[in-house]
């Protein structure tokens, strides 16, 4: 943008060096080193001087932030697909543009959650665990370690997005047989590649499979979609994989469920209340009754170098006068 005054952006959390060096020569960009979350004051500080705020999952941008942000704030450049924490609305009442970074994570978290319908069946991080606890390994059992084959089972999708498209595409490989639910059905040619059935009622798919995958995002509409009348409906041997958000499933009802033996497992890289991990979903770990990662599904460095490519791309456009390819609108009423 030679001849003009840079954009002044805040970024919130430290992006790969790659990412900022390349904010830092566009635009006047302010960087978060130590990567500590801002506070609410740091945030209301930012959004009234910033043009650009450039924030994360981590960052809680409502309503009541939104409404002390000055004038000059033009844009909200999310970094990230999901934008639950951001109140769009608002935004757009004030002038505000709202973008995301979408598409970059697919695979990433498709790969994440085929690991984890693996790790669970296969109790690969028991395995794993044998081999760094201060007990000696036996050897070799006919009986020992047994799990479950995931081959010729029946995985339900729920939402069949971009990512559910992708685990779908990897399950029928490993030989899963592949059905889904959605909104709406997907195109004939996509159902006709994967051998997908559809299920216009969720109830019906989830009481017939022996996997369920979460892979549809964190609305209003979705909060606790797996709820306890719905994760009751699972088959005692069935398994529940999430990597989309923790608040999608009622955690305290899936945790209650897996104690009292009324489901296999599961394997869960997100949690309803994140940071924070219940104390009985560890407990339940430790037993070998769940995997849980620490939100790790889209953490690879090309997925994040790519995130923040979007993220300048959306800055760029918005200042050269254009609308972002990535703009975000508020949900219809």
């Amino acid at each position: 943008m030679p001849g003009r005054k840079k954009p002044l952006v805040v970024i919130t959390r430290k992006l790969p060096d790659q990412v900022e060096t390349r904010m830092r020569e566009l635009f006047d960009t302010r960087l978060n080193i130590d990567d500590k979350p801002m506070t609410q004051p740091e945030l209301v500080a930012a959004v009234r001087e910033a043009e650009v705020l450039v924030p994360t999952i981590t960052d809680r941008i409502d309503a009541a932030l939104i409404a002390q942000a000055g004038d000059q704030l033009k844009l909200i450049a999310n970094f990230g697909n999901g934008v639950e924490h951001i109140d769009v609305a608002a935004a757009a009442r004030r002038g505000i543009t709202v973008t995301n970074t979408p598409n970059v994570l697919n695979e990433d978290t498709a790969d994440m959650t085929m690991a984890l319908m693996l790790a669970v069946p296969r109790r690969l991080t028991e395995g794993a665990n044998v081999l760094t606890s201060e007990t000696k390994w036996a050897g070799w059992s006919p009986t020992w370690m047994l799990g479950r084959r995931i081959w010729g089972k029946r995985l339900g999708i729920v939402g069949m997005g971009r990512i559910g498209t992708a685990v779908a595409r990897r399950a029928k490989a490993f030989g899963l047989s592949i059905h889904y639910h959605n909104r709406h059905r997907v195109p004939a040619a996509i159902e006709d590649e994967l051998e997908a059935t559809y299920w216009d009622g969720l109830d019906q798919m989830l009481a017939r499979m022996d996997i369920i995958s979460v892979n549809c995002p964190s609305t209003p509409a979705t909060f606790h979609l797996l709820s306890a009348r719905r994760l009751a409906l699972m088959q005692p041997s069935a398994y529940l994989v999430n990597t989309a958000r923790g608040d999608i499933v009622d955690e305290d009802a899936l945790i209650a469920m897996i104690e009292g033996g009324k489901l296999a497992g599961a394997g869960l890289d997100v949690f309803e209340h994140e940071p924070a991990v219940n104390p009985r979903l560890v407990k339940l770990a430790a037993a070998g009754k769940v995997v849980i990662l620490p939100h790790m599904g889209s953490a690879t460095v090309e997925g994040r170098i790519d995130m923040g490519e979007k993220v300048m791309i959306n800055i760029r456009t918005l200042f050269d006068g254009h609308r972002p390819p990535d703009r975000v609108l508020p949900a219809r009423n």
